[in-house]
């Protein structure tokens, strides 16, 4: 099968390559899934678990891709749940090779149903921004409706799930970003804009949970802002400086088929907009991860049109 590759750490995504690659087979309680369309994080470059497994073995050359949309085409031994032919979506194993391929082996547990009428492409946009949307917002950060609260990033993928999510909720969301992104984080149901490069973020005034997408300086500045009892949730690192009286938290994002299936649900009834910003094929697929100029939104690889 054709699949994108990496073997130099150091070279980021310009050290992808499209390579012929073994066909996955299904273990003990996994499927294979032909990927229609896949998603990709730049950052998944720096994870430790693209290049070691979990013992801290090197394993490259490393299939990188965590998000897809697809197909079952194969079950393993002992699978429940899900059937051959029946459409998926979801977020595979960290330290397993990835959705950049045509075909993939995943833990069936780690899937959920697409239903017929949501595109693949909208599938593979999903999970790694809803999935960790929903968990900060309601498992972590404890969204209550009436709350103020900052979302970073706001026209990002995962900044304008967490900004729909929230409003849909009931909270005020502030949202922030470049003075390009005013508009569409409007448009995803922020109440007011921050321009990071031109305007005060203090000026934002104190709420109860900010959701940190940065960190670095700005991660210092939202923190001083978190009201007595707030919430600081990170997805970059835990805090510098921690709110004073309230609480920070970083966190990991974890597959989970019955959040998977929430977030699809409101996709399907217009609840929820995902932000995709480029479609390419698998042949173009370096030169996606590469771009020449800023694309906002979430570049997802269409394997199989």
């Amino acid at each position: 099968m054709k699949a994108i590759v990496v073997t130099d750490r150091a070279a980021g995504t310009a050290g992808m390559k499209l390579l012929e690659r073994p066909e996955p087979v299904a273990a003990i309680n996994d499927v294979v899934v032909q990927v229609h369309a896949s998603g990709f994080v730049g950052t998944e470059l720096a994870w430790p678990s693209t290049w070691t497994d979990r013992l801290g073995r090197d394993r490259t050359p490393t299939i990188p891709g965590h998000e897809l949309a697809g197909v079952v085409t194969a079950l393993g031994y002992g699978t429940t749940g899900l059937s051959i032919g029946q459409r998926v979506f979801g977020l595979t194993d960290w330290y397993r090779d990835g959705t950049l391929a045509e075909q993939v082996s995943v833990e069936a547990r780690n899937l959920a149903p697409l239903p017929d009428d949501v595109d693949f492409s909208v599938g593979a946009s999903l999970p790694i921004s809803g999935l960790t949307a929903w968990q900060g917002l309601f498992e972590h950060g404890r969204l209550r409706a009436g709350q103020r609260i900052i979302a970073h990033g706001a026209a990002g993928a995962v900044g304008s799930m967490v900004t729909q999510l929230a409003h849909e909720f009931g909270a005020y969301v502030i949202g922030t970003g470049r003075a390009a992104d005013r508009q569409t984080a409007l448009d995803f149901g922020a109440n007011e804009f921050v321009d990071l490069d031109n305007e005060a973020l203090e000026d934002a005034g104190r709420v109860d949970l900010v959701f940190d997408l940065i960190g670095g300086d700005i991660g210092k500045r939202s923190a001083r802002l978190v009201r007595d009892g707030g919430t600081l949730v990170s997805i970059v690192g835990p805090p510098e400086a921690p709110p004073e009286d309230g609480v920070a938290i970083d966190f990991v994002v974890e597959s989970n088929r019955a959040q998977l299936g929430e977030i699809v649900q409101r996709v399907r009834d217009g609840r929820l907009r995902t932000h995709i910003g480029t479609v390419s094929s698998l042949d173009d697929a370096v030169a996606a991860f590469n771009p020449t100029e800023r694309r906002p939104g979430k570049t997802i690889i269409s394997v199989h049109p």
